[in-house]
Parts: structure tokens; C-alpha cells; sequence
């Protein structure tokens, strides 16, 4: 066994014993960059000197948390000190922030050992990894298919061994829609539980941080180490009750699941075999499983691309060309620099969201665009809170395959956005939901499934996806094992 075999906790606690050295893990999370980024490039910045250099200074200040010393990755939308900032973006491709968001502030504190800025699709707008400025990240299990996104290259970079665990955003399914493609366990946390100081904004009101790692204790550690109410982002809330690692107990009796029913009719045959494997493991440990309703499913996906547009348009609007990011040096006249600067600046997909987003803040579209899709997401919380009155946790599909080939969704962008059916209604309701990896398709590619919880009930989501990934081994395949090339 590598230590690339090991989990972020196993990692840590290797370290905490002395029988490996954060230099050594460094070392190690380094040569896999070296090895893969060429042909798959999941970073846009290696931070190897400072890496090297924050690896001598643990071993003399032993931070105590369960993930000191274990090395990983940051989604290049998350603000960070002396670094550059991309957004795998054209506009902000020379961007080096002034400042750290919060999260990278609190990973600092705990001992955490920054190798590099990950990949994603541009502005984090995307599911595939196909729409950054900087190349396609491609999927660790078959390079002729995606690896999801947004965070693509933190999926792939956790999946291919090069960092132990990443801190990602997502926005409509930007964490767990890549840890289901790329085998990975990914985290998207309660709304308001994780403070968005220092994320560059897509959809201010649906974004939110958290974590890709191997396990559902690497989630839980990785949370503990960034969450909590922040004075500088007016959306967290105090938290109560014992750290996340403390609620997993595995012990999942009398919980109540319940399994949407339409869901299970619009997938693959996989997919629905995870479902129903997994339903057969919670069954198994004394949860009540069965079937349930689950409304207004097509109404989330149209809400979430009028909202998540609407929103996108108005942060997008400060990058013009005047005070930084990219500046046409042709432009004559004030609208030739706003006009051009953005045009060169901003990839297809993010112009496409910008005008969609324009289109529906218009004063002639805004009560029947806008508005209409407040109402919608107003009708989508409250059916789902509904449902989890009866319910503890949802069992769902993430995707309803595996991975797509590259090329195929880019090219058809509104049958992309339908893919999101099964992620945007936990971001529209804020509630928390993790993807675990399942029983993987007949070709071997990775499958996931999602369980979402009450409202900061994220104890709950983790303790259960942890109890399922005691029975079942597929969150330790890892790329080359079975079928697929």
C-alpha cells in the first residue's frame, strides 16, 4: 500500500504517529502532479516551493486537527494570499488575490498544505471541465470522457492520487456531480454552514463550499476544519453540537429514507442498481426504506438556470477591462474597452449565462423570467421540506449515467443543463447532500448516488453515507481497476 491508498484521515493519523513525514506525503502528492498534468492538466497553479516550505513548518508547529499535514488542492475560485486567482478564466488569468477566503484561512490554521490551484470550468460555469481557459480536464478512469463539473480538476486530481482531499464550490452540483463521475466522495454542505468570503461569486444566493476527498469521514474532517459562522459573510449562522467525525457512528436505525420513484425511471440501469444496492445497505443496518414523491423536479432545473443566470450577470458585471482582469489595448473609446474587454475575456459558455441572465433582469422579461423563478424556488423548498418531515434523508441519483464522451455535451448545451435534474434542488433549498460512489456501470466507470438531508442536519448525510461506505467497497476503487482503460 501507497500512500496514495490511504484516506485524508488515514493519512493524518500516519503523520500524527510519525510513520510518515508531511514532506514525504508532499513529495509523493507532487510526482503524481508531474506525472498526469501534462496529458490532464488538473491544476492551473502547482504551488510546489510554498508546499515544500509549509510542510518544514508543520514539523515544527504540529497543528492538532485530524487533517494536519495532509497535503491538497483548492478550487481556483477560491481567493488565496500571493497566489493567482484564475476562474479558469481568460479575464482573470494573470489575477493574483490580495486577500484568502475564509475557508483557505481556517485550512491554513489547521495545518493544511496547499499544492496547488485546481482546475474547473470556467467561472464554475460548466459540467463537463471542457469550458476553462487553461484545457480540458479529462476523466482519471477513461480520457475520452469528462470528469464533470465544475470542479473538475478537484475531482480528478483526488480520483488520480495527486491530493488527498480538495476544497471545491458548487453551485447546482459542482462537487458531487464530479465525485460521481470521477469515483470520489464529494460534500456540498448547508447553505449558510461554510462561509463565501473569497469565493468568486457565480449565484450568490446558491453557491457554497465544501469538500472532495476519498470517504465520508474525509468530508466530515474537512468540514469541521472550515465551517462556522464568519462576521465578513452575513449568511453563516452559529453552529451547535459536537464536531462532524464525533456523529459518525455508523449506527443508522429507525432512520427514515425515502427514494424518489420518478427518479428511478429516467436512469440507467446502473445507476438505478446503485440506488437500489445502496437502499439495500441502509435496509440492512435498520433504516426504513421505501418509495416516495418528489415533486416539481423539471420546475428546479428551469428556476435554477434563470436564477443562477440572473445572478451570474450582475457579479460578472464588474469585470469590464477598467480596474482589472483582462483590457483590450486596441479600444479608443470607453464602449470599445467595455465591449471588447469582455468579449475577448469571457468563453462562450459564460457570455452564453450572461445574456441569458440580462435577458431575464429586463425590465420587459423581469416579472415573467425573474420573478416566476422565485416563485418556483419558494414552491421547490417547500415540497421538499415537506417531504423530509417524513423523511430523514433523500436517496437519490447524482447523474443519470456515467460519464459523457468529450465534445458530446458541449455541443449541446441545453440538453447539458437538463443533466443537472438531480443536484439544483439541493442548492435551490440550501440543504445539505453528499455523493458517494456506488455499485460502477457495466464498463467500469464510476457511478454515484446522493443522499440530502434537513437543513444543518449535515451530521445526519455524513453518518449515513458513512455507514453505507462501511459495507461497501467502491469509494476504495481507484483509476486502471476493472474495465475501463
Amino acid at each position: 500500500m501507497t500512500l496514495m491508498d490511504l484516506t485524508a484521515v488515514e493519512l493524518g493519523q500516519a503523520i500524527r504517529k510519525g510513520e510518515v513525514t508531511p514532506t514525504e506525503a508532499v513529495q509523493q502528492g507532487l510526482d503524481c502532479i508531474r506525472r498526469s498534468q501534462e496529458d490532464n492538466p488538473a491544476y492551473i497553479t502547482v504551488t510546489e516551493e510554498l508546499a515544500l516550505k509549509r510542510a518544514k513548518e508543520w514539523e515544527q508547529q504540529r497543528p492538532e486537527h485530524p487533517l494536519s499535514g495532509v497535503p491538497a488542492g483548492i478550487k481556483d475560485n477560491l481567493c488565496t494570499k500571493g497566489i493567482k486567482t484564475t476562474c479558469a478564466s481568460r479575464m482573470l488569468a494573470e489575477f493574483v488575490a490580495p486577500y484568502d477566503a475564509t475557508v483557505v484561512e481556517r485550512f491554513t490554521a489547521g495545518g493544511g498544505i496547499l499544492l496547488g490551484k485546481q482546475n474547473l470550468d470556467e467561472f464554475a460555469m460548466g459540467a463537463t471541465g471542457e469550458t476553462s481557459w487553461f484545457g480540458t480536464v479529462k476523466n482519471p478512469w477513461d480520457s475520452a470522457r469528462t470528469a464533470g463539473g465544475s470542479s473538475s480538476g478537484s475531482a480528478a486530481a483526488v480520483a488520480e492520487g495527486s491530493c488527498w482531499y480538495a476544497l471545491a464550490s458548487d453551485t447546482g452540483g459542482s462537487i458531487r456531480q464530479p465525485s460521481a463521475f470521477c469515483g470520489v466522495t464529494g460534500m456540498k454542505p448547508t447553505y449558510g454552514s461554510v462561509s463565501r468570503y473569497g469565493l468568486i461569486a457565480h449565484a450568490s444566493s446558491l453557491d457554497q463550499i465544501g469538500p472532495i476527498a476519498r470517504t465520508a469521514e474525509d468530508c466530515a474532517a474537512v468540514l469541521d476544519l472550515i465551517r462556522g459562522q464568519d462576521p465578513r459573510d452575513s449568511t453563516t449562522v452559529p453552529l451547535s453540537g459536537p464536531p462532524l467525525l464525533e456523529q459518525l457512528t455508523g449506527v443508522v436505525t429507525g432512520l427514515r429514507v425515502g427514494v424518489p420513484a420518478a427518479a428511478l425511471e429516467s436512469v440507467s440501469e446502473g445507476v438505478r442498481r446503485g440506488i437500489l444496492e445502496t437502499a439495500e445497505v441502509l435496509r440492512a443496518r435498520g433504516a426504513v426504506v421505501e418509495e416516495c414523491e418528489l415533486p416539481l423536479a423539471k420546475e428546479a432545473v428551469a428556476a435554477y438556470y434563470i436564477l443562477s443566470s440572473a445572478q451570474a450577470s450582475s457579479n460578472l458585471a464588474r469585470y469590464d477591462g477598467v480596474k482589472y482582469g483582462w483590457r483590450d489595448k486596441t479600444a479608443v473609446t470607453e464602449e470599445q474597452l467595455y465591449t471588447r474587454s469582455r468579449s475577448q475575456g469571457f468563453g462562450a459558455e459564460v457570455q452564453r449565462r450572461i445574456l441569458m441572465g440580462t435577458f431575464v433582469l429586463s425590465a420587459e422579461h423581469y416579472h415573467a423570467g425573474y420573478e416566476q423563478a422565485r416563485k418556483a424556488q419558494a414552491q421547490v423548498r417547500q415540497a421538499w421540506n415537506q417531504c423530509l418531515e417524513r423523511y430523514d434523508l433523500l436517496l437519490m441519483p447524482v447523474t443519470g449515467g456515467a460519464a459523457p464522451v468529450l465534445g458530446r455535451s458541449v455541443a449541446e448545451p441545453l440538453a447539458l443543463y437538463w443533466e443537472d435534474v438531480f443536484t439544483v434542488g439541493a442548492n435551490l433549498t440550501g440543504l445539505p447532500a453528499i455523493s458517494i460512489p456506488c455499485t460502477p456501470d457495466a464498463e467500469g466507470l464510476p457511478l454515484g448516488v446522493q443522499l440530502i438531508g434537513r437543513a444543518f442536519a449535515d451530521g445526519t448525510v455524513l453518518n449515513a453515507a458513512y455507514a453505507v461506505q462501511q459495507d461497501t467497497p467502491y469509494h476504495r476503487r481507484r483509476p486502471g481497476e476493472g474495465k475501463v482503460k
